[in-house]
């Protein structure tokens, strides 16, 4: 394939998803410097490899070169961060905002903000599958291709992410009810 032919089937298959790869890269680095990082190395990469790109789903095929480099990055960088998962154990939304009232919508923020910090309290392992799997929307299947896992492994792993977040939603409602706040 020569330049010019190369160039323009990279920006067609891979750029478009720039902003799927600077989601994923900054939920897993919790950094949006580090995740930007991240992303232009995976950019570098993917047109660094781009001959090996059979031309099926562009995005996720950038995703999990972002993935790969993130986990890459948060190894040299963060090595604590990637602790092995503990075994599986046991431990609302935004439906019906008025946009009129005010008191719905700072509440409503705040309960975004306060998902957000318990999306980022995750592993990076649950961390991704939620974000691949609410954010960008992408299937079971997807995610399984881009973290090189079983999609019964997504499965898992989503429904323990989803357990624990929903065990820490709990947990901290209840103190704040508890404390007054």
């Amino acid at each position: 394939m020569t330049g010019p032919d190369r160039a323009v089937l990279f920006e067609q298959a891979v750029l478009p998803h720039l902003n799927a790869a600077y989601n994923l890269a900054r939920w897993l680095t919790r950094n949006p410097d580090d995740a930007a990082d991240v992303v232009q190395e995976a950019y570098l990469r993917a047109l660094r490899y781009f001959d090996g790109f059979a031309g099926e789903d562009g995005k996720a095929w950038l995703l999990s070169i972002v993935r790969h480099t993130c986990f890459t990055w948060l190894r040299r960088n963060r090595p604590a961060e990637l602790a092995p998962l503990p075994e599986e154990r046991e431990d609302g939304g935004g439906h019906g905002i008025d946009p009129d009232d005010p008191e719905t919508l700072t509440l409503a923020a705040r309960d975004r903000a306060l998902l957000n910090r318990l999306i980022a309290a995750l592993p990076p392992e649950f961390r991704e599958v939620v974000v691949l799997r609410e954010l960008e929307e992408l299937s079971y299947r997807e995610i399984a291709a881009i973290a090189a896992i079983p999609v019964g492994t997504v499965m898992s792993r989503l429904a323990r992410a989803r357990a624990r977040l929903r065990s820490d939603w709990r947990r901290l409602c209840q103190a704040e009810t508890k404390h007054g706040a």
